[in-house]
């Protein structure tokens, strides 16, 4: 029965004679990579990388193009690890592989084995741009320069262990200056090179100062010579920037004196040829001696030519001055008639003094000084007697006593003023010794119930007490009871006690 489908028109139906049956998307996609791959299956190609990407995984993605026509291209991860040099945009590459198609997207696509700078001029063009790019960085400013050490005690060297480059520095070092090198070994040619290079000067920068392996003074990055291609991995981005972040000077001394490398321009120094680089490093010993050599003979000279011209200047100095004994003669004739004149002056002195001597030794003996001393003392025990008997009396015929003799008044007088003298010593002996005298120089009284506290067994039995200041007091309690203190002359028996005898 016919449906309206049928009868619209729309559904498909068999021609007689048609050998041509409807194919699948994926049946036609399938078919298209046979051919493609068939026809296809090994091509180079010719074009500039536009749109390069490095996926996580690896493989790595781009554009071949020229100015009328562009075709997408993938390089698998084990073929992109086997590359001599990085890809890059804006290179000009001649890559070999195979036509194949991608049926998830309908695409077509160059699976690349291998890739190649189209020539020398392409190779120089990604050199150049690449050497803009990392000059706009400023890696390689002159200002960031650092000098060479004079004399390095330790040199690194980045170089091939086995080749020649290493043993003609080491030959030109122990001809100039032996010094000590630690060698870093690295490939200089082929896959990982670049790596492994940048990997050797940042590790040399990386050893401390006082570890077991001394830290260089200065690297030296050096390869011999060989075509831009076999010094392609000293133009890599990671060699030129782990050079520039180096914290010791470097030289590169990469190639022969026509070659040129971005390292040459990172690095400090750029040494025409590894040998070139030993003799930039050390300065020649014999040449240092011979210079140190001439120096301490200049210095000789300069001296002795200085003590000599420094003497004619005191000859012409001294030239007009009188002679030394012209100066001197009139104190040393000084000196002779004083040593002269003073024995007899001391002579003299001491007869003048014995003179005296025996003059008032007469006046002198004990028995006279003693009958003095008696007399004095029974007048004064006359005069305080009489003074007893007068301060009995009242006083108003002590005073008309004593006004009828003057010379009891001048003793009364002196007793009186030696009275007052006492009175004034003791009254200041009395203010020394007031208890709250000491209280202004810092010190503290303890009080309780109005009483000073004297001692510590007192304070401890006491509830509370009173710290008396110079500006006033404070209530203080005990926090708790102490026992008291050892007396000294207990601690030194208990001592004594214990002390072994030495008999």
């Amino acid at each position: 029965m016919a449906t309206p489908l049928d009868e619209a028109g729309l559904l498909a139906e068999p021609v007689p004679g048609d050998n041509s049956p409807a194919l699948s998307v994926s049946e036609l996609s399938g078919a298209l990579k046979r051919t493609v791959e068939d026809r296809f299956g090994h091509v180079r190609v010719r074009g500039e990388i536009s749109g390069f990407k490095r996926h996580v995984s690896g493989h790595c993605y781009l554009t071949l193009k020229d100015d009328k026509a562009c075709i997408d291209g993938v390089i698998w991860k084990g073929q992109a690890a086997a590359m001599r040099f990085r890809p890059e945009d804006g290179a000009e590459v001649i890559a070999t592989g195979r036509l194949t198609t991608y049926p998830g997207r309908s695409k077509y696509q160059v699976v690349i084995d291998r890739m190649e700078l189209a020539g020398a001029g392409a190779l120089m063009a990604l050199l150049d741009r690449r050497r803009r790019a990392l000059a706009a960085e400023g890696l390689f400013d002159e200002s960031a320069k650092r000098p060479l050490p004079f004399l390095p005690a330790t040199i690194g060297v980045v170089t091939s262990p086995t080749g020649a480059v290493i043993r003609d520095i080491l030959h030109r070092l122990a001809d100039r200056m032996p010094t000590r090198v630690i060698v870093w070994g690295v490939p200089v040619q082929g896959e990982g090179t670049a790596e492994k290079v940048a990997a050797a000067i940042a590790g040399f920068d990386a050893l401390p100062t006082s570890g077991t392996i001394p830290r260089p003074d200065l690297v030296i990055v050096a390869r011999g010579g060989g075509s831009i291609e076999d010094l392609w991995a000293f133009n890599e981005e990671a060699v030129v920037r782990a050079v520039a972040a180096c914290s010791i000077p470097t030289i590169s001394a990469v190639g022969h004196e026509t070659d040129t490398t971005l390292c040459d321009f990172a690095a400090d120094r750029r040494a025409p040829t590894p040998t070139a680089a030993a003799e930039m490093a050390v300065p020649v010993r014999a040449e240092l001696l011979d210079t140190l050599d001439a120096a301490r003979r200049r210095m000789t000279a300069c001296t002795r030519r200085g003590a000599e011209r420094a003497a004619d200047r005191l000859a012409a100095l001294t030239r007009g001055w009188p002679a030394p004994d012209a100066l001197l003669a009139g104190q040393r004739q000084r000196l002779d008639d004083l040593s002269d004149r003073l024995p007899r002056a001391l002579a003299g002195r001491a007869a003048h003094a014995r003179a005296d001597l025996a003059r008032a030794a007469g006046g002198l003996r004990p028995r006279l000084l003693g009958q003095r001393v008696e007399r004095e003392r029974d007048g004064l025990a006359r005069t305080g007697a009489a003074l007893d008997r007068a301060a009995s009396r009242p006083l108003a015929e002590a005073r008309t006593r004593l006004g009828s003799l003057p010379l009891r008044t001048a003793v009364v007088t002196a007793r009186l003023a030696e009275g007052e003298a006492r009175l004034a010593a003791l009254w200041r002996l009395a203010q020394s010794l007031h208890p709250d005298r000491p209280l202004s120089r810092g010190y503290a009284r303890v009080e309780a119930g109005g009483r000073t506290v004297t001692s510590a067994a007192v304070a401890r039995t006491l509830g509370d007490f009173r710290v008396v200041f110079a500006d006033g007091g404070v209530d203080v309690a005990p926090l708790a009871a102490s026992p008291p203190p050892t007396p000294r002359r207990e601690r030194l028996r208990g001592g004594a006690a214990n002390q072994p005898r030495l008999l």
